[in-house]
């Protein structure tokens, strides 16, 4: 049987899309083009061609010399879309090089995480779309047209447990679970755990230096590992979490999956994101008892009890199904694509 060529669009904020993308990718037997404005990884798996697309979101100048900010021309088509600014040769530029890559390849199908977009342009062009879905509230125009047009949905979380998106009736829905990288590693976890492990993410954090330097001098009893954007990152925390009796981070969805892989208990503190994808996520997790939500970044002071409050759970991660969720999608994926081969 002819081996399938899937597109794939990966959204370039933070690093939670190319993440997923990397623990899906590995369990999918097909070729596979990234269109992305991200770096390529380094660890980018075999039969897998990375293209790096123009950016659409910065200023430019036109041919008069006067600078155009993007967020100025007309971005959203009145609500129709989300991000499509007017007369901007960075975003007439990707979706070109996008339909001229899919011309030449042959695509079976693609995956778009995330973009409404990419969604809409890429089935104009006649390829069914693997759409994965964000939790939060998205019943706008824009995202309800997404769902519309896409051939199947991929909501990486369990089905029934997250207050979802308003897919419209009919729409193929596929609920994996959380996908975690570490979704292969969650039986390598230490016997007797111990410490603090604050996981950060490397897209950035709204917590100061201060704030983290105060977090460590009032546990010197703990032992406390500090992971974020430009302090002490790590690509393979695994170990850590796989060893912390508390994991502290925020409520992104790669994040949270990755602490019901360890099985870790967790303090979760929700960040301002589009769509409230945190908030949602976070008061899910608080309404099964499955970690400490805070709403902020507590005061030095209260670490100590917040601490002990999450030490007082028993969090029952088996409900979050990160065990073979990125089969599954993998699985969805070699569906449509084989079912719509050229």
């Amino acid at each position: 049987m002819t081996r399938p060529t899937v597109g794939w669009y990966v959204h370039n904020h933070g690093r939670g899309h190319v993440t997923r993308f990397l623990a899906i990718r590995r369990q999918l037997d097909a070729d596979v083009v990234v269109f992305s404005s991200l770096d390529e990884p380094h660890d980018l798996p075999d039969r897998t061609r990375w293209i790096r697309l123009d950016r659409d979101d910065l200023a430019e100048t036109d041919s008069t010399g006067r600078v155009r900010e993007p967020a100025d021309a007309a971005p959203t088509a009145a609500g129709l879309l989300h991000w499509a600014p007017l007369g901007h040769r960075g975003h007439r530029s990707r979706l070109g090089r996008i339909a001229v890559e899919t011309l030449r390849l042959h695509l079976a199908a693609f995956v778009v995480d995330v973009s409404v977009e990419v969604t809409l342009f890429v089935r104009l062009l006649g390829i069914p779309v693997v759409l994965v879905a964000q939790p939060g509230r998205r019943d706008d125009d824009a995202h309800r047209l997404a769902y519309r047009a896409a051939t199947r949905i991929l909501a990486p979380w369990p089905a029934g447990l997250v207050d979802e998106p308003r897919f419209e009736p009919g729409v193929d829905v596929v609920y994996t679970g959380g996908i975690s990288r570490f979704s292969d590693r969650a039986t390598d976890v230490a016997a007797e755990r111990s410490g603090v492990l604050v996981l950060l993410g490397a897209g950035g954090h709204a917590v100061s230096d201060a704030d983290l330097d105060a977090f460590s001098d009032v546990l010197p009893e703990e032992a406390t590992t500090i992971l974020a954007a430009g302090r002490g990152w790590s690509d393979d925390p695994w170990p850590l979490l796989a060893s912390a009796e508390i994991v502290v981070s925020w409520a992104g969805q790669n994040s949270v999956a990755d602490i019901a892989a360890a099985g870790a208990r967790a303090v979760v503190i929700p960040q301002q994101r589009p769509f409230d994808e945190q908030v949602v996520t976070a008061t899910v997790l608080e309404r099964h008892d499955l970690a400490v939500v805070e709403p902020a970044w507590p005061d030095a002071w209260s670490w100590p009890s917040v601490l002990d409050r999450a030490r007082l759970r028993e969090p029952r991660w088996s409900l979050w199904q990160t065990s073979g969720a990125p089969c599954r999608a993998a699985a969805t994926i070699a569906e449509v694509a084989e079912r719509w081969l050229p």
